[in-house]
């Protein structure tokens, strides 16, 4: 084996039993024909195209300003722009490591083709998502990662992603408070969001903590849905006890012993997207008095919670919206919140596309080229000899 490419970690005492490439596809969802349905696709982009168009041309100009943006965007400087190239570049190179936390023994390199190339689909195809963790780990194992430390990093590398979303509103309105403007209107949000995700956290340590504690949490959770899905009358059912053991199984012994860089290196990537904003804010509002930090955080923080709706990719059009309604709300002009809004989600999503494309194209190509080499040295390898022949042949 490469030791190049090597991402199969030591394993502790506590690792799970190794998954079969069968058993570790049956845990993410995906099999090995996973794609794209052609039909749900087209709903879903029809439905997205529909809703951004609504949030777009009806919603954002009510509380936004497109002409005066466009003047705002135009009026920027050199260095304002050089100044968020280089942001951009930070977050990018941050972006490429929560894999490389949560796959010990990966390659930076791998890494960021993994998650680059998962942001394209996730952010890039309505209803991606399950193409994404089939592709996840498509590129995983063929990375000489094995298949139980595939599943182990997709799965924690999804559920940190979901922690931190609903964290970062909550440290959102702490800064709007600290920064002096009026969070009572928040207050209430607030302790419903802290009370969601304490309750997360907290039945996500009860799952870790022992199989069958995540057992009766799974069974309790069947009693609750089931009925409900009952009621709609298509035979719809879940089996969340199965789902829960199989994320135990999955991630106990990788966040036992990695959750700290896990964290660490899906905060870089929230923080560093909103060092975009900031830039962004920068340059469209530096001529009026840029906004202050932590009310630039608030309002960035705040409106990340607009992720959790599943119409658009990446929340997009939802975060842009309540975005520029928090920013006008803490003083920055309709002009420049909605300009700085514009800039930030451009700089954030375009140029990330793109490299996601490439690395998807890059690792293509090179799986390719791999199966081509491995083809030929089977093909020029010379074939067994049986003994009893050569014996023949002697006599």
């Amino acid at each position: 084996m490469s030791t190049e490419d090597s991402a199969a970690p030591d394993q502790p005492a506590d690792a799970p039993e190794e998954l079969t490439d069968e058993e570790a596809r049956a845990h993410l969802g995906v099999s090995s024909g996973t794609g794209l349905s052609k039909k749900r696709t087209i709903i879903g982009a029809v439905v997205a195209i529909a809703f951004l168009a609504i949030v777009f041309w009806r919603v954002i100009p009510q509380i936004g300003d497109y002409s005066g943006a466009w003047d705002t965007i135009t009026a920027m400087t050199w260095s304002d722009v050089t100044m968020l190239v280089i942001v951009v570049i930070i977050y990018l190179f941050i972006y490429g490591w929560p894999f490389v936390a949560a796959v010990p023994g990966l390659k930076y390199k791998n890494g960021f083709i993994v998650n680059q190339s998962a942001f394209t689909v996730s952010n890039g195809i309505p209803g991606g998502g399950a193409f994404g963790l089939g592709l996840q780990y498509a590129q995983l194992t063929s990375y000489k990662t094995t298949p139980t430390a595939a599943t182990a990093g997709i799965g924690a590398t999804g559920v940190w992603s979901v922690f931190i979303t609903l964290g970062l509103p909550i440290t959102g309105i702490a800064g709007l408070a600290l920064s002096g403007d009026d969070a009572s209107n928040y207050a209430t949000a607030a302790v419903l969001g802290l009370a969601a995700l304490a309750l997360v956290v907290g039945l996500f340590a009860l799952i870790l903590r022992s199989e069958s504690t995540a057992t009766k949490i799974g069974q309790f959770g069947d009693k609750i849905t089931n009925p409900i899905l009952a009621k709609f009358g298509r035979g719809w059912r879940v089996d969340l006890t199965s789902m829960v053991l199989s994320l135990r199984h999955d991630i106990v012994s990788l966040v036992r012993r990695r959750w700290i860089v896990i964290t660490v290196a899906q905060i870089a990537v929230s923080w560093s997207q909103f060092a975009i904003l900031y830039a962004a804010l920068v340059a469209v509002t530096g001529h009026n008095g840029t906004v202050p930090l932590l009310a630039a955080y608030g309002s960035w923080a705040i409106s990340q919670i607009g992720i959790m709706i599943p119409i658009t990719p990446g929340g997009l059009g939802t975060v842009d919206a309540v975005l520029i309604g928090l920013l006008t709300a803490v003083g920055v002009s309709a002009a420049d919140a909605t300009a700085a809004a514009l800039v930030w989600r451009a700089a954030s999503y375009v140029p990330q596309m793109a490299i996601g494309l490439i690395c998807i194209f890059y690792w293509r190509w090179q799986e390719r080229n791999r199966r081509l080499a491995e083809s030929d040295a089977g093909a020029n390898s010379p074939a067994p000899v049986n003994p009893s022949e050569g014996d023949a042949n002697e006599k």
